[in-house]
């Protein structure tokens, strides 16, 4: 038996005790004050089943039919004790007003009374306490709910204490008006229970815990867009439904790196959560290219996209871009992926009056040979009388389609981008005049 299971049965059995010595000392004195403390003891023996069997069905694991668990009977079992206890209380509440309005008091305060209340009291705090304490250690609020009645019991306890005391000194009303104050208790525990378990049942979203989680996802790096987020608990569980957006290019494997970002964010804000994280281009921040690029990767048969460009002549805009595909696709095939590409982009950039396609093959395996050292000589040159210094490496290797050359070129950190770039495109033209048999030359340029 689970240890959630354990401590509400002998919950169930510290409730059935407690009904039979309130209810017979009560009957036996004439006290409606320990007579509202027994029906409030069935209250809790009830809620104590509740919670019993309620435990039982909601530590089933998730199935088919309820694949987000069974937590949530255990708020289905605190909403009944709740129900229960506003009923019980509202007739103790009844009787104690007539017994007050009539004068009609007829209580034995023997010392024997004394003597059960303090066994109840003993009773009523002992169980009060391990419940509360097994309610936090499991995340139990049904558990919690039965930790609130006992300790519910044990103030009504204290006050039939009370109005015994007053019988005893004279004052016969007292015991009515502790049933009385009984009852108040009771009902004002209930009205909070009833309200704590169904905002979860209604899936009332817990705001301190959402704003944790946002500031935990606006922390995330590199910065993402949060679109949605939807965020509900059941039993000491939350779970939350993300929605955040990423540049539209953003390749696979960087939108599942955010959504574990977020994911990472969210356990650290409300750890055990359960989070699901949906991931979306936003094409609406994103630059002309970066559309026009995302919208001609979503036509089936795309391949690889580059040299994306958008020409402004005036008040007339051009997209033109290379699209690679099989080599051995029949060029009327290719045509249809082309068109399929151009109309895609124009739909995605309705201020597009053309779009240019180039269609190449795509690039395959190619077995290649590598060169000594001593053969790149004359691109070492090149490299020497254009930079000043040598290549920080250099490798040549032989290829069906010719020599393929990789240069690795350091140039000074404070250049541009842009300089680098021109200085790799000069090289590059170079090295093919250079060296007529280079069929590729790939430069990387680094501080």
């Amino acid at each position: 038996m689970a240890p959630e299971r354990r401590i509400a049965l002998v919950s169930v059995g510290a409730a059935l005790l407690l009904i039979c010595v309130k209810l017979g000392a009560g009957l036996a004195s004439g006290s409606l004050g320990l007579v509202s403390e027994a029906a409030h003891s069935g209250t809790d023996l009830a809620a104590a089943l509740l919670t019993f069997f309620a435990l039982g069905v909601a530590v089933r694991p998730a199935d088919r039919g309820h694949p987000y668990g069974h937590a949530k009977a255990q708020h289905l079992a605190a909403l009944a004790e709740a129900a229960v206890l506003v009923v019980v209380s509202a007739g103790i509440a009844v009787v104690a007003v007539r017994r007050l309005a009539d004068g009609a008091h007829d209580v034995d305060a023997a010392w024997w009374t004394f003597a059960v209340l303090g066994v109840v009291i003993a009773i009523d705090a002992s169980r009060a306490v391990v419940l509360r304490r097994a309610g936090r250690r499991y995340a139990s609020p049904a558990l919690g709910a039965s930790a609130l009645h006992f300790a519910s019991d044990l103030a009504g306890s204290l006050a039939v204490l009370a109005g015994l005391v007053a019988t005893r000194a004279g004052h016969p009303a007292g015991d009515a008006a502790a049933a009385l104050l009984v009852a108040g208790l009771v009902l004002v525990a209930a009205g909070r229970l009833i309200a704590r378990n169904v905002d979860v049942l209604m899936d009332r979203s817990p705001a301190p815990e959402e704003e944790a989680v946002r500031r935990a996802i606006e922390g995330v790096s590199p910065r993402v867009e949060l679109r949605r987020l939807r965020l509900r608990r059941a039993a000491g569980l939350h779970f939350a439904d993300v929605v955040i957006a990423v540049p539209p290019l953003a390749a696979v494997g960087q939108g599942h790196a955010a959504a574990d970002a977020v994911e990472a964010a969210v356990e650290s804000a409300l750890p055990g959560t359960d989070v699901v994280v949906h991931v979306e281009p936003a094409p609406a921040q994103a630059a002309l290219v970066e559309r026009a690029h995302a919208a001609a990767l979503r036509v089936p048969g795309v391949r690889e996209i580059h040299n994306v460009s958008v020409l402004q002549a005036g008040a007339r805009t051009e997209v033109s871009l290379h699209l690679k595909l099989p080599g051995m696709l029949p060029l009327a095939e290719a045509h249809e992926v082309a068109s399929q590409v151009e109309a895609a982009i124009r739909a995605e950039l309705p201020e597009t009056d053309a779009v240019q396609t180039h269609l190449e093959p795509l690039g395959g395996e190619t077995a290649a040979a590598a060169l000594a050292g001593t053969d790149g000589e004359r691109v070492a040159r090149v490299v020497r009388e254009r930079t000043g210094a040598d290549p920080r490496d250099l490798r040549l290797y032989r290829t069906d389609a010719g020599l393929v050359v990789f240069l690795t070129l350091a140039l000074a950190p404070e250049r541009t981008l842009a300089e680098a770039h021109a200085l790799a495109s000069e090289i590059e033209a170079a090295v093919h005049e250079a060296e007529p048999g280079v069929a590729d030359v790939i430069v990387h340029t680094e501080p």
